[in-house]
């Protein structure tokens, strides 16, 4: 029997032939009308990794929702480094964002209008149906095992950092516009606008994973 990893990669590489075909083609896969804030983002994010610091710092790969797990982990890298005297100045634990959990980057307006919950397999803990909200940027009630977990944005004022897999991006929005009769650079755009503030948009997952581990991040996986 196929094991649940295999049919996500089977499932996300039909998504960048999907995305492909609209597009005209993976090498031109991003809009030539895409904003230039973009591009230069993308190239300012070598310098974002820059803001790594101290002497314990991590990158977990999200590539999977996975429960929320690849925020829980990052959350429980400060808890137990300060059970162990190592304060928050001097942890850093980065979460990438990739493949199918690059959701937990958006607003809650962009779950709701492309009911990215049933999208990702994602589900409101508090109500049983697939999430129409962030569930792990500002958890609420059941959303984490336990309520002191924190979440990306009380997080980020710890010294967690963030980033988002913008191929994966484009690939889920091509798929989601194909879905809903859309028009792809349309759905990538709103993506793009509704990405948190603090979280950076980097060329890849895989790419920022690179790079994090060059700048002395231990690498953990977090994905189911």
């Amino acid at each position: 029997m196929e094991d649940q990893n295999s049919n996500s990669r089977r499932n996300f590489l039909g998504k960048i032939a999907l995305g492909s075909s609209v597009l005209g083609g993976l090498t031109g896969f991003a809009s030539p009308n895409t904003e230039d804030g973009l591009k230069a983002s993308l190239h300012e994010a070598d310098e974002w990794f820059e803001n790594i610091k101290g002497t314990h710092r991590v990158v977990y790969d999200g590539s999977t929702p996975h429960d929320g797990f690849p925020i829980i982990w990052n959350w429980v890298f400060y808890l137990t480094n300060n059970q162990t005297d190592s304060p928050d100045a001097d942890i850093t634990a980065m979460t990438v964002l990739r493949h199918s959990a690059v959701a937990f980057a958006l607003e809650d307006r962009l779950w709701s209008k492309y009911k990215l919950g049933a999208f990702f397999g994602v589900n409101d803990n508090n109500t049983g149906a697939p999430a129409l909200r962030n569930p792990v940027y500002e958890p609420k009630l059941k959303d984490f095992p336990m309520p002191q977990i924190q979440g990306i944005k009380d997080l980020q004022t710890r010294g967690a950092m963030f980033c988002v897999c913008d191929l994966a991006l484009q690939v889920n929005s091509g798929a989601i516009a194909t879905q809903m009769n859309l028009e792809m650079e349309d759905v990538y755009k709103d993506m793009l606008s509704g990405v948190h503030s603090g979280i950076q948009v980097v060329p890849s997952g895989v790419w920022a994973l690179e790079r994090a581990q060059k700048h002395g991040c231990a690498y953990i996986f977090a994905g189911g």
